[in-house]
């Protein structure tokens, strides 16, 4: 790659250069990452020789703490071998929609975007609303959001589904129990023109007004976006900035997300075919119970994996969720 970024005319095509500097940058922090820790055992083998011949009880502490730090580490880089997807190292979008249920429904899609913009605060991802259409009482009825970061899609792909919770509603004046649903989809970051290629004859664009709160501006102008991708039928729609242009960027970031998904979902049936394999008719189904009442427990229906610390996962904690998935994985590539 860095031949390649060498030759003349590289910058020709500028959106391709952008890409294939980007994974220069990932390819080499990978190697940096590896060659540090080369040397780091080579140290460590002349420190443990020392301890050994100088039976020096300070000595042989520090071999224990560069030790354990050491196995830390490569602990650390061992999970992220559990990453096998083309694309688990890239960005993720994130894309939550209430399901059926009105207020409810939507206090839940609320309460999710608040669970993995906290998830993401606690790896020190950057995040980023791209849009968000507000609920009529209360909560939202969708919301899109950037996450980016370190293997994000990689980490994130185990949430892509239909998330379930049951709670004593605080909307109902019967304080009855409620069951409320919320799409989660995780698309990996397109890089555009390099993953995907649209030709400008494949899209419809089409301008409206914003249909939520959003001030005068919003609802006067044609600020909103809806771009169809004719070819495929799949329509990508941006309402929540105040520019255009804005929305008309996310809504192709966005629709550049899913045709890139649709790619992913078309090979790896391909290559179940190939091996005889079933396809798994799960995908979007529900995959987690989140139940407040009458007793607590968060449980994930595809590895069996649950914790009666139901705050802890509402406040971002799903480590132990995306662990548990990555591990049921193993030997997939999707």
């Amino acid at each position: 790659m860095e031949a390649e970024v060498a030759r003349p005319g590289f910058w020709d095509d500028s959106k391709k250069a952008r890409g294939t500097m980007a994974r220069l940058s990932r390819d080499k922090e990978t190697v940096a990452t590896w060659r540090e820790l080369e040397k780091r055992t080579q140290d460590l083998a002349e420190l443990v020789a020392l301890a050994i011949e100088e039976d020096d009880q300070s000595v042989r502490e520090e071999v224990n703490r560069e030790l354990a730090d050491f196995t830390s580490r490569v602990g650390k880089l061992e999970f992220n071998l559990l990453f096998k997807g083309e694309f688990d190292t890239r960005n993720a979008i994130l894309a939550i929609h209430a399901g059926a249920g009105g207020t409810e429904s939507q206090d839940w899609a609320d309460m999710m975007m608040r669970m993995y913009l906290r998830w993401a605060e606690r790896r020190r991802y950057k995040t980023e609303v791209l849009d968000m259409s507000t609920g009529t009482e209360a909560g939202i009825k969708s919301a899109i959001i950037e996450i980016s970061g370190d293997h994000a899609y990689g980490y994130l792909r185990s949430e892509h589904g239909v998330h379930r919770l049951v709670r004593l509603s605080p909307y109902d004046y019967d304080h009855a129990r409620h069951t409320s649903f919320a799409l989660v989809e995780v698309l990996p970051e397109a890089e555009e023109d390099v993953d995907i290629r649209i030709p400008d004859g494949d899209l419809k664009v089409e301008t409206f007004r914003s249909s939520g709160p959003g001030g005068q501006h919003m609802q006067k102008t044609s600020s909103a976006v809806r771009i169809t991708h004719i070819p495929t039928g799949i329509v990508s729609t941006c309402q929540g900035g105040r520019s255009q242009l804005r929305n008309k960027e996310v809504a192709m970031r966005v629709l550049y997300a899913r045709l890139l998904e649709l790619e992913m979902k078309r090979k790896a049936e391909e290559q179940a075919k190939l091996k005889g394999e079933r396809i798994d008719a799960g995908w979007g189904n529900q995959i987690r119970s989140y139940v407040l009442h009458p007793y607590h427990m968060v449980k994930d229906h595809r590895t069996g994996f649950e914790t009666s610390n139901t705050d802890a996962v509402l406040d971002g904690d799903l480590d132990g969720f995306v662990e548990a998935y990555l591990r049921s994985r193993i030997g997939e590539t999707r």
